[in-house]
């Protein structure tokens, strides 16, 4: 099977896909640029909101428009563009990363520092209320996140470790306990970025600087690797009418690219066999 471009482009960073079912609209940002993309993959057609700051991940809200993982910390993003910095939290020299909601409608989302400072990194969970606290720290360069099916494993990449982590934690819980080293991946053949739990509870990585997917097993074995047509896959995320097709963001950044290089685009690798599970609005 090959990964085709499904959505055009030419994104620094592109990140954070989010499937939305109801729309049938995929969600993803360009983390320097600070652009939040809306795309509808069945015409081809996207539409952008540029904040005027960094986004590493956006996510829609119940309500309308979008809650937004920035550099000052956490915003809420109308449709009509206009940003509202609701928690300011992080100091000069840090940005948030990669997002996430869980099944009640919180957003986790990793922090980090601009040179990826091992130990300057932590995982922060945002409340409906607005409130957050920090659940994790000491980290460097958090990424992928997700939660196994039944909510009991709690899934956290950090990129500049090379490792993904498996948590115990409580379906429903804000609090992740006994930590262990899922799986590793070598410096030298890439580094694990954004990811995805299928619903069998296998893990989906993007494998930045690898050019290639891995697919994981919740016991910590590499089931498979799929090969993509770019160096820097980002982030994925399945989604279509029977969320059996898997979305992946790109990045150019700090590549040599020629003018008709795919790099920046998301691109859809369908008949794996796997099927996703709906994603979750944001309840604030």
């Amino acid at each position: 099977m090959t990964a085709e471009v499904a959505v055009p482009g030419r994104a620094r960073v592109g990140e954070g896909p989010v499937w939305v079912a109801g729309t049938r609209r995929l969600h993803w940002v360009d983390i320097p640029a600070g652009h939040i993309h809306t795309s509808d993959p069945a015409v081809g057609r996207t539409t952008s909101i540029e904040l005027p700051t960094l986004v590493g991940a956006a996510v829609p809200r119940r309500g309308g428009g979008f809650v937004a993982a920035t550099a000052e910390g956490f915003a809420s993003v109308e449709a009509d563009g206009s940003m509202t910095v609701r928690r300011a939290i992080l100091p000069d020299g840090e940005r948030m990363n990669d997002a996430k909601c869980d099944s009640q409608g919180r957003l986790w989302a990793g922090s980090t520092a601009m040179d990826f400072e091992p130990g300057k990194g932590a995982l922060h969970v945002l409340m409906p209320d607005w409130t957050s606290r920090v659940v994790l720290d000491d980290l460097a360069l958090p990424n992928g996140l997700d939660w196994s099916p039944d909510g009991h494993t709690f899934y956290l990449a950090d990129s500049i470790a090379g490792e993904i982590s498996a948590f115990d934690t409580e379906p429903g819980s804000t609090r992740i306990g006994r930590r262990r080293t899922l799986f590793r991946i070598p410096a030298h053949s890439g580094l694990p970025d954004g990811l995805t739990v299928d619903a069998a509870g296998c893990l989906w990585v993007a494998i930045w600087g690898g050019d290639r997917l891995a697919r994981i097993s919740p016991d910590g074995d590499l089931l498979g690797e799929y090969p993509m047509p770019v160096h820097q896959p980002s982030s994925c995320a399945f989604g279509g009418p029977r969320l059996d097709v898997l979305y992946v963001t790109s990045a150019r950044e700090g590549l040599d690219l020629a003018d008709g290089d795919p790099a920046g685009s998301v691109f859809a690798l369908a008949g794996t066999g796997a099927v996703g599970r709906p994603s979750t609005a944001f309840a604030g």
